[in-house]
C-alpha cells in the first residue's frame, strides 16, 4: 500500500480559493502536499500557502526529494493527498521519482504567462519547456488535461497543443 494521492494538479498560483474550497471538496483529502523547492525554502510563501488551508486539513510544504522519499514511506499510507505542484516540471520530476498518478492523470490549473508563451486557455501559458514537458508526460502513459473547477468539463492538453500547432 501507498499514499492515495485524489487529485495531481499543477497551478502557478499553488493553494489558492478554488483549490482550498471547490476542489478540496470534491475529492476530499487529508492532507494536501505543495511540492515546490523554491517555495519549501520561502518562510513568507510557505505560511501564505498554510495559512489557505481549508478547516480540517493539514498542509505542508515539501521539497521535491522530500515528497519521492515519504511516498515510499509507509509510515504516509494513511494520507489523502491533494498533490500541488508549482510547475510541470515539478510533476515530472515527481513522476520519474516513483510517485504514480496513472489512474488519475495530471490536472492543469493555472500556468503564469511570460514573455514568448502562448496562451492555451484563459488560464494557461505554455513556452518550449511547458510544451516538452507535457508532451512527455503524455509519452509516459499519462493524460495531462485542463480543469479550473471540479465542474468544468476536462480539456485534453495534447489535443490542444497539436491544434495550435505547437
Amino acid at each position: 500500500m501507498t499514499m492515495d494521492i485524489l487529485l495531481a494538479r499543477v497551478d502557478s498560483r499553488l493553494l489558492h480559493g478554488q483549490v482550498a474550497t471547490a476542489w478540496a471538496k470534491r475529492v476530499k483529502p487529508n492532507r494536501i502536499l505543495v511540492v515546490s523547492d523554491s517555495v519549501a525554502e520561502d518562510n513568507l510563501r510557505k505560511t501564505l500557502i498554510t495559512q489557505a488551508a481549508p478547516p480540517g486539513i493539514l498542509v505542508n510544504v515539501i521539497t521535491v526529494e522530500k515528497m519521492i522519499r515519504i511516498y515510499q514511506d509507509s509510515q504516509f499510507d494513511s494520507f489523502k493527498v491533494l498533490l500541488l505542484t508549482e510547475t510541470l516540471q515539478d510533476m515530472l520530476k515527481l513522476v520519474d521519482g516513483g510517485i504514480d498518478v496513472s489512474d488519475l492523470g495530471i490536472d492543469v490549473g493555472s500556468l503564469a504567462y511570460a514573455v514568448d508563451m502562448t496562451m492555451l486557455t484563459d488560464a494557461i501559458a505554455v513556452g518550449k519547456e511547458e510544451i516538452a514537458t507535457i508532451r512527455t508526460l503524455h509519452e509516459r502513459g499519462l493524460t495531462v488535461y485542463a480543469q479550473k473547477i471540479p465542474n468544468d468539463s476536462r480539456k485534453d492538453l495534447i489535443k490542444m497543443l497539436d491544434k495550435n500547432n505547437l
